[in-house]
């Protein structure tokens, strides 16, 4: 066994041995690689299954196309006219005082058509209205109608 001498160690040099820990790493490398599983992915499944019969009978009575709302605006930025359908809702309307009576209107109308039943599976479920408005109209007529036609 080497004994050191006790005194000056800044001459002596500290080398780091490379090529085992290169090895080890290898070492590892191999094992996980040969160790590594590709398990097949849960609830993946090939399944081919039959074409349905095509069903028999008329569609659902539930289903409906979606009601076109026209809202017409002055060169103000004002709502002028308001269409369900082909049903006038509002002519000239103008002021803000009429332009609310035609959004209880409008309102009573969607009301009238789709019914007040709620819940999964309703008509008022299903039903969607298409609103199209002037370039110019202000926001605050199309929340209006929003408001309205979504109860």
């Amino acid at each position: 066994m080497k004994v050191r001498a006790r005194g000056n160690f800044a001459d002596e040099k500290i080398e780091l041995q490379m090529t085992p820990m290169i090895d080890i790493v290898f070492q590892l490398l191999v094992f996980f690689i040969m160790t590594f599983k590709i398990a097949a992915m849960e609830g993946d499944f090939n399944i081919k299954m039959p074409l349905s019969a095509p069903s028999e009978g008329s569609p659902e009575e539930r289903e409906m196309p979606p009601f076109q709302l026209r809202m017409a605006a002055n060169p103000d930025g004002s709502l002028r006219s308001m269409r369900l359908d082909q049903q006038t809702l509002g002519a000239n309307i103008g002021s803000p005082e009429h332009a609310a009576q035609a959004f209880v209107g409008l309102r009573q109308e969607i009301v009238t058509r789709v019914g007040d039943a709620s819940g999964p599976g309703s008509v008022r479920e299903t039903a969607s209205v298409k609103l199209d408005c002037d370039y110019n109209l202000k926001y605050e007529y199309v929340i209006a109608a929003i408001t309205a036609v979504s109860g």
